[in-house]
């Protein structure tokens, strides 16, 4: 006898990129940040009182939530956080979109949680296919039944960001649905964050997480900006799983990094220079590649499979992302590190390029 329940029985769960354990390889296939987090973040957790361990952490996370509505210009009121932007995001699918109604809507190439929290909560969804350019076509998700839209922000893996203007359109044609904007990678983009439109919009949710840009993967912590409304049903979903989602020592880290505007200007701007730079050269080695507003690459290399090209570059000591899906499989996800890393993945691929 299945000693598990029929829920458990039909998950299909995301599968992260690969974690190398001792060995010394360029890691780029998880779109962590090359650089440390901020000295004040690191000071934060030295200064740590370990002693504060033995206590519950504040359930609601006031000095965080603070500090992170000061950053972004809304109102304690309108922040919600928890571990990292997926349990964000896994608490908003189960808040907003109808277990038993009509479908949600996102890309057919997008974040492949989204197709695991509805097969979690037993969510209809409908993948709305790309362009044959990966861009999201705004008409596409026009006058159809759904109970609300998800968006990724820059799009993952595709690294395109779509226009400000165009979300909008969506928000204001479903005022009755949620739209979800992903913006993990919204700091590496040329469009702003669309964090603004959450005071004229009640059904707008921006998630965003310190794991990129604030080079706290392993810290795990993410945020929500929305309506009151939007906040206050996160926070009740939030309660029925765990009242003390974010644990002390990372909400000390992480208030300290979004405080340190300077360090965090800093750091993205050194991400965007060399993903430019790097766009540049693979370019001239005959990859394909799409408009990155993200801190990664999606690069198609010329002469040879995606796969292929994937193995050769693991066997030299470099780790790239591929998904064996419909219409990607021959591009790689190429997570942007730092300039020496990015050119010995460039002369890699000239060397393993200039075999075929």
């Amino acid at each position: 006898m299945a000693l598990k329940s029929k829920l458990a029985s039909g998950l299909v769960p995301y599968v992260p990129g690969e974690q190398p354990k001792g060995e010394k390889v360029i890691k780029l296939n998880t779109n962590e940040n090359p650089y440390p987090p901020s000295p004040k973040a690191i000071a934060a957790l030295r200064d740590f009182r370990a002693d504060r361990l033995r206590l519950y952490p504040d359930p609601t996370a006031d000095s965080l939530r603070a500090a992170i509505a000061a950053v972004e210009g809304v109102k304690i009121e309108n922040v919600f956080v928890g571990n990292g932007s997926d349990e964000v995001l896994s608490f908003a699918f189960a808040a907003f979109f109808d277990g038993n109604g009509e479908p949600v809507l996102f890309p057919d190439v997008t974040y492949s949680f989204y197709k695991v929290f509805c097969s979690l909560y037993n969510i209809n969804y409908e993948e709305v296919p790309l362009l044959d350019d990966f861009t999201v076509n705004v008409a596409d998700y026009m006058n159809k039944k759904t109970c609300g839209i998800v968006l990724a922000n820059p799009n993952a893996p595709t690294a395109i960001a779509l226009e400000n203007k165009s979300i909008q359109e969506l928000i204001e044609a479903y005022p009755n649905n949620v739209l979800i904007a992903d913006e993990a990678y919204a700091d590496f983009s040329s469009q702003p964050s669309l964090t603004p439109l959450t005071e004229k919009y009640n059904n707008l949710l921006v998630v965003k997480t310190f794991s990129k840009s604030r080079s706290l993967a392993g810290g795990r912590l993410g945020y929500a900006i929305g309506d009151k409304s939007l906040i206050d049903t996160l926070r009740a979903v939030k309660d029925c799983f765990n009242s003390y989602t974010v644990n002390s020592m990372t909400a000390a880290v992480a208030k300290a990094a979004i405080e340190d505007a300077e360090y965090f200007a800093s750091c993205t701007r050194k991400i965007i220079e060399t993903r430019e730079k790097a766009r540049a050269a693979l370019s001239e080695l005959g990859f394909a590649i799409t408009k990155s507003d993200a801190n990664f690459l999606f690069a198609k290399p010329p002469k040879t499979s995606g796969r292929e090209m994937q193995a050769a570059l693991r066997a030299r000591g470099i780790i790239v992302r591929r998904f064996d899906l419909p219409r990607i499989s021959d591009y790689l996800r190429i997570t942007v590190g730092t300039d020496d890393d990015m050119n010995e993945l460039t002369a890699a691929c000239r060397q393993i390029l200039g075999g075929k």
